[in-house]
Protein backbone atom coordinates (compact mmCIF):
# COMPACT_ATOMS: atom_id res chain seq x y z
CA UNK A 1 0.00 0.00 0.00
CA UNK A 2 1.43 3.41 -1.03
CA UNK A 3 2.08 6.19 1.45
CA UNK A 4 -0.55 8.41 -0.19
CA UNK A 5 -3.26 5.74 0.18
CA UNK A 6 -2.26 5.17 3.80
CA UNK A 7 -2.36 8.92 4.50
CA UNK A 8 -5.78 9.22 2.84
CA UNK A 9 -7.12 6.31 4.89
CA UNK A 10 -5.74 7.83 8.10
CA UNK A 11 -7.30 11.18 7.22
CA UNK A 12 -10.72 9.57 6.71
CA UNK A 13 -10.46 7.89 10.11
CA UNK A 14 -9.39 11.22 11.59
CA UNK A 15 -12.39 13.02 10.14
CA UNK A 16 -14.76 10.35 11.49
CA UNK A 17 -13.14 10.59 14.93
CA UNK A 18 -13.43 14.39 14.90
CA UNK A 19 -17.11 14.21 14.00
CA UNK A 20 -17.65 11.61 16.73
CA UNK A 21 -15.84 13.70 19.37
CA UNK A 22 -17.68 16.96 18.72
CA UNK A 23 -21.01 15.17 18.26
CA UNK A 24 -20.64 13.50 21.66
CA UNK A 25 -19.85 16.86 23.25
CA UNK A 26 -22.84 18.34 21.43
CA UNK A 27 -25.37 15.78 22.67
CA UNK A 28 -23.98 15.72 26.23
CA UNK A 29 -27.04 17.71 27.46
CA UNK A 30 -29.17 14.61 26.77
CA UNK A 31 -27.07 12.73 29.35
CA UNK A 32 -26.94 15.43 32.02
CA UNK A 33 -30.68 16.11 31.74
CA UNK A 34 -31.24 12.51 32.95
CA UNK A 35 -29.51 13.52 36.20
CA UNK A 36 -31.35 16.82 36.71
CA UNK A 37 -32.62 15.77 40.16
CA UNK A 38 -29.01 15.53 41.45
CA UNK A 39 -27.06 18.68 42.46
CA UNK A 40 -24.57 19.81 39.81
CA UNK A 41 -21.66 19.59 42.28
CA UNK A 42 -22.52 15.96 42.98
CA UNK A 43 -22.66 15.13 39.28
CA UNK A 44 -19.24 16.77 38.95
CA UNK A 45 -18.02 14.62 41.84
CA UNK A 46 -19.04 11.45 39.98
CA UNK A 47 -17.53 12.79 36.77
CA UNK A 48 -14.16 13.37 38.44
CA UNK A 49 -14.01 10.07 40.34
CA UNK A 50 -15.16 7.73 37.59
CA UNK A 51 -13.11 9.58 34.98
CA UNK A 52 -9.99 9.19 37.14
CA UNK A 53 -10.61 5.45 37.49
CA UNK A 54 -11.32 4.95 33.79
CA UNK A 55 -8.29 7.02 32.83
CA UNK A 56 -6.17 4.91 35.21
CA UNK A 57 -7.23 1.80 33.26
CA UNK A 58 -6.52 3.51 29.92
CA UNK A 59 -3.12 4.77 31.06
CA UNK A 60 -2.28 1.24 32.19
CA UNK A 61 -3.58 -0.38 29.00
CA UNK A 62 -1.92 2.10 26.64
CA UNK A 63 1.34 2.04 28.64
CA UNK A 64 1.36 5.80 29.24
CA UNK A 65 2.93 5.63 32.72
CA UNK A 66 6.34 7.01 31.63
CA UNK A 67 4.59 10.20 30.45
CA UNK A 68 2.68 10.43 33.73
CA UNK A 69 5.83 9.97 35.84
CA UNK A 70 7.74 12.51 33.74
CA UNK A 71 5.04 15.10 34.41
CA UNK A 72 4.85 14.27 38.13
CA UNK A 73 8.60 14.79 38.53
CA UNK A 74 8.36 18.32 37.12
CA UNK A 75 7.13 20.69 39.81
CA UNK A 76 6.29 23.52 37.41
CA UNK A 77 4.27 21.18 35.18
CA UNK A 78 2.33 19.88 38.19
CA UNK A 79 1.55 23.43 39.32
CA UNK A 80 0.21 24.33 35.89
CA UNK A 81 -1.81 21.10 35.68
CA UNK A 82 -3.29 21.76 39.13
CA UNK A 83 -4.51 25.22 38.08
CA UNK A 84 -5.68 23.79 34.76
CA UNK A 85 -7.55 21.05 36.62
CA UNK A 86 -9.33 23.61 38.81
CA UNK A 87 -10.35 25.57 35.72
CA UNK A 88 -11.56 22.41 34.00
CA UNK A 89 -13.53 21.38 37.09
CA UNK A 90 -15.13 24.84 37.28
CA UNK A 91 -15.99 24.64 33.58
CA UNK A 92 -17.56 21.20 34.01
CA UNK A 93 -19.52 22.37 37.07
CA UNK A 94 -20.98 25.43 35.34
CA UNK A 95 -21.75 23.43 32.19
CA UNK A 96 -23.67 20.81 34.18
CA UNK A 97 -25.51 23.50 36.16
CA UNK A 98 -26.38 25.39 32.95
CA UNK A 99 -27.76 22.28 31.25
CA UNK A 100 -29.94 21.29 34.20
CA UNK A 101 -31.20 24.84 34.80
CA UNK A 102 -32.38 25.43 31.22
CA UNK A 103 -29.42 27.49 30.01
CA UNK A 104 -28.34 25.26 27.11
CA UNK A 105 -28.48 28.24 24.73
CA UNK A 106 -26.01 30.10 26.94
CA UNK A 107 -23.72 27.05 26.97
CA UNK A 108 -23.99 26.84 23.18
CA UNK A 109 -23.10 30.53 22.84
CA UNK A 110 -20.10 30.03 25.11
CA UNK A 111 -18.65 27.27 22.96
CA UNK A 112 -19.31 29.27 19.79
CA UNK A 113 -17.33 32.17 21.30
CA UNK A 114 -14.53 29.87 22.50
CA UNK A 115 -12.46 29.64 19.26
CA UNK A 116 -12.62 33.41 18.80
CA UNK A 117 -11.52 33.91 22.38
CA UNK A 118 -8.63 31.50 21.78
CA UNK A 119 -7.39 33.78 19.02
CA UNK A 120 -7.68 36.84 21.28
CA UNK A 121 -5.84 35.18 24.18
CA UNK A 122 -3.16 33.98 21.79
CA UNK A 123 -2.58 37.62 20.85
CA UNK A 124 -2.49 38.80 24.47
CA UNK A 125 -0.45 36.03 26.12
CA UNK A 126 1.48 34.35 23.30
CA UNK A 127 2.27 37.38 21.18
CA UNK A 128 0.48 35.90 18.15
CA UNK A 129 -0.42 38.54 15.59
CA UNK A 130 -4.05 38.78 14.54
CA UNK A 131 -4.75 38.88 10.83
CA UNK A 132 -7.17 41.52 9.57
CA UNK A 133 -10.15 39.20 9.28
CA UNK A 134 -9.42 37.64 12.65
CA UNK A 135 -9.70 41.11 14.18
CA UNK A 136 -13.00 41.59 12.34
CA UNK A 137 -14.29 38.23 13.65
CA UNK A 138 -13.42 39.09 17.26
CA UNK A 139 -15.02 42.52 16.83
CA UNK A 140 -18.26 41.00 15.49
CA UNK A 141 -18.43 38.63 18.48
CA UNK A 142 -17.96 41.57 20.88
CA UNK A 143 -20.78 43.45 19.12
CA UNK A 144 -23.00 40.37 19.48
CA UNK A 145 -22.42 40.19 23.23
CA UNK A 146 -22.94 43.97 23.52
CA UNK A 147 -26.37 43.59 21.90
CA UNK A 148 -27.54 41.47 24.83
CA UNK A 149 -26.04 43.85 27.38
CA UNK A 150 -27.59 47.01 25.94
CA UNK A 151 -30.89 45.56 24.71
CA UNK A 152 -32.19 44.65 28.15
CA UNK A 153 -29.20 44.74 30.49
CA UNK A 154 -28.43 41.03 30.29
CA UNK A 155 -24.78 39.99 30.43
CA UNK A 156 -24.43 36.40 29.13
CA UNK A 157 -22.19 35.49 32.07
CA UNK A 158 -22.70 31.74 31.69
CA UNK A 159 -21.49 31.83 28.07
CA UNK A 160 -18.58 34.13 28.92
CA UNK A 161 -17.40 32.14 31.96
CA UNK A 162 -17.61 28.86 30.01
CA UNK A 163 -15.68 30.39 27.10
CA UNK A 164 -13.03 32.08 29.27
CA UNK A 165 -12.49 29.10 31.60
CA UNK A 166 -12.05 26.66 28.72
CA UNK A 167 -9.88 29.06 26.71
CA UNK A 168 -7.57 29.75 29.66
CA UNK A 169 -7.48 25.99 30.36
CA UNK A 170 -6.39 25.42 26.75
CA UNK A 171 -3.80 28.18 27.06
CA UNK A 172 -2.30 26.57 30.17
CA UNK A 173 -2.25 23.11 28.56
CA UNK A 174 -0.52 24.62 25.54
CA UNK A 175 2.31 25.81 27.81
CA UNK A 176 3.09 22.35 29.25
CA UNK A 177 4.45 19.46 27.20
CA UNK A 178 2.05 16.77 28.44
CA UNK A 179 -0.15 14.65 26.17
CA UNK A 180 -3.92 14.98 26.59
CA UNK A 181 -4.53 11.56 28.18
CA UNK A 182 -1.79 11.65 30.87
CA UNK A 183 -2.56 15.33 31.47
CA UNK A 184 -6.28 14.72 32.01
CA UNK A 185 -5.50 11.78 34.28
CA UNK A 186 -3.26 13.93 36.49
CA UNK A 187 -5.84 16.73 36.53
CA UNK A 188 -8.70 14.45 37.56
CA UNK A 189 -6.44 12.69 40.07
CA UNK A 190 -5.65 16.01 41.75
CA UNK A 191 -9.36 16.90 41.81
CA UNK A 192 -10.30 13.49 43.26
CA UNK A 193 -9.59 14.37 46.95
CA UNK A 194 -12.00 17.32 46.68
CA UNK A 195 -14.58 15.04 45.05
CA UNK A 196 -14.20 12.40 47.77
CA UNK A 197 -14.53 15.03 50.53
CA UNK A 198 -17.73 16.29 48.90
CA UNK A 199 -19.04 12.71 48.62
CA UNK A 200 -18.45 12.01 52.32
CA UNK A 201 -19.47 15.35 53.80
CA UNK A 202 -21.98 16.97 51.45
CA UNK A 203 -23.47 14.20 49.31
CA UNK A 204 -27.24 14.10 48.81
CA UNK A 205 -29.47 11.05 49.27
CA UNK A 206 -28.33 9.94 45.82
CA UNK A 207 -24.70 9.69 46.95
CA UNK A 208 -25.45 6.31 48.58
CA UNK A 209 -25.06 4.02 45.59
CA UNK A 210 -26.45 1.07 47.54
CA UNK A 211 -29.79 2.88 47.88
CA UNK A 212 -30.07 3.95 44.25
CA UNK A 213 -31.74 2.04 41.45
CA UNK A 214 -29.48 0.10 39.09
CA UNK A 215 -30.39 2.41 36.20
CA UNK A 216 -29.38 5.52 38.17
CA UNK A 217 -26.08 3.98 39.24
CA UNK A 218 -25.33 3.06 35.61
CA UNK A 219 -25.97 6.68 34.63
CA UNK A 220 -23.65 7.94 37.38
CA UNK A 221 -20.88 5.50 36.49
CA UNK A 222 -21.27 6.49 32.83
CA UNK A 223 -19.96 9.96 33.76
CA UNK A 224 -16.44 8.60 33.24
CA UNK A 225 -17.27 7.39 29.73
CA UNK A 226 -19.06 10.65 28.87
CA UNK A 227 -15.85 12.48 29.81
CA UNK A 228 -13.19 10.24 28.27
CA UNK A 229 -14.85 8.87 25.09
CA UNK A 230 -14.97 12.20 23.20
CA UNK A 231 -11.47 13.03 24.43
CA UNK A 232 -10.10 9.77 23.01
CA UNK A 233 -11.82 10.44 19.69
CA UNK A 234 -10.46 13.97 19.69
CA UNK A 235 -6.93 12.72 20.38
CA UNK A 236 -7.24 10.11 17.61
CA UNK A 237 -8.42 12.80 15.21
CA UNK A 238 -5.64 15.22 16.15
CA UNK A 239 -3.04 12.55 15.33
CA UNK A 240 -4.48 11.88 11.86
CA UNK A 241 -5.55 15.24 10.47
CA UNK A 242 -4.11 18.75 10.57
CA UNK A 243 -5.04 20.78 13.64
CA UNK A 244 -6.35 23.58 11.42
CA UNK A 245 -8.66 21.07 9.73
CA UNK A 246 -9.77 19.76 13.10
CA UNK A 247 -10.82 23.27 14.08
CA UNK A 248 -13.58 23.32 11.46
CA UNK A 249 -15.39 20.48 13.21
CA UNK A 250 -15.56 22.28 16.57
CA UNK A 251 -18.80 24.04 15.61
CA UNK A 252 -20.66 20.70 15.56
CA UNK A 253 -20.88 20.68 19.37
CA UNK A 254 -22.48 24.10 20.01
CA UNK A 255 -24.71 23.68 16.95
CA UNK A 256 -26.14 20.43 18.32
CA UNK A 257 -26.62 22.13 21.71
CA UNK A 258 -28.44 25.01 20.00
CA UNK A 259 -30.77 22.61 18.15
CA UNK A 260 -31.48 20.62 21.33
CA UNK A 261 -32.17 23.80 23.33
CA UNK A 262 -34.63 25.24 20.82
CA UNK A 263 -36.34 22.12 19.46
CA UNK A 264 -36.32 19.57 22.29
CA UNK A 265 -36.14 21.63 25.48
CA UNK A 266 -37.95 24.69 24.07
CA UNK A 267 -35.72 27.31 25.65
CA UNK A 268 -36.89 30.83 24.73
CA UNK A 269 -34.96 32.42 21.88
CA UNK A 270 -35.65 36.13 22.26
CA UNK A 271 -34.97 38.52 19.39
CA UNK A 272 -31.95 40.10 21.08
CA UNK A 273 -30.43 36.70 21.80
CA UNK A 274 -31.02 35.63 18.20
CA UNK A 275 -29.25 38.81 17.03
CA UNK A 276 -26.34 37.92 19.31
CA UNK A 277 -26.12 34.44 17.81
CA UNK A 278 -26.32 36.03 14.35
CA UNK A 279 -23.29 38.23 15.02
CA UNK A 280 -21.35 35.29 16.50
CA UNK A 281 -22.25 33.04 13.53
CA UNK A 282 -21.12 35.79 11.15
CA UNK A 283 -17.89 36.14 13.15
CA UNK A 284 -17.28 32.40 12.88
CA UNK A 285 -17.96 32.49 9.13
CA UNK A 286 -15.36 35.27 8.72
CA UNK A 287 -12.97 33.37 11.01
CA UNK A 288 -13.39 30.14 9.01
CA UNK A 289 -12.88 31.84 5.63
CA UNK A 290 -9.75 33.55 6.98
CA UNK A 291 -8.44 30.20 8.26
CA UNK A 292 -9.05 28.58 4.87
CA UNK A 293 -7.24 31.43 3.08
CA UNK A 294 -4.29 31.21 5.49
CA UNK A 295 -4.15 27.41 5.10
CA UNK A 296 -4.20 27.73 1.31
CA UNK A 297 -1.37 30.29 1.34
CA UNK A 298 0.73 28.13 3.67
CA UNK A 299 0.19 25.11 1.43
CA UNK A 300 1.26 27.06 -1.66
CA UNK A 301 4.33 28.37 0.17
CA UNK A 302 5.27 24.81 1.22
CA UNK A 303 4.93 23.48 -2.32
CA UNK A 304 6.95 26.40 -3.69
CA UNK A 305 9.70 25.72 -1.13
CA UNK A 306 9.70 22.00 -1.96
CA UNK A 307 10.07 22.77 -5.69
CA UNK A 308 12.92 25.23 -5.06
CA UNK A 309 14.84 22.78 -2.85
CA UNK A 310 13.91 19.63 -4.74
Amino acid sequence: MSQSVTATSAAKVGVLCAIAAYSMWGVAPLYFKQLAMIPAAEILMHRVIWSALLLFVLIFGLKQWPKVFAAVKNRKVMQVLFVAGLLLGANWLLFIWAINNDHILDASLGYYINPLLNVFLGRVFLGERLRRYQKLAVGLAVIGVAVLVFSYGYLPWIALVLAFSFSIYGLLRKKVAVDSLPGLFIETLMLSPFALIYWVMFGSAYSDLLSNSMSLNVLLLAAGVVTTAPLLCFTAAARRIMYSTLGFFQYIGPTLMFVLAVSLYEEPLEESRLVTFGFVWLALAVFSVDSLMAYSQQRKARKSLERSTG
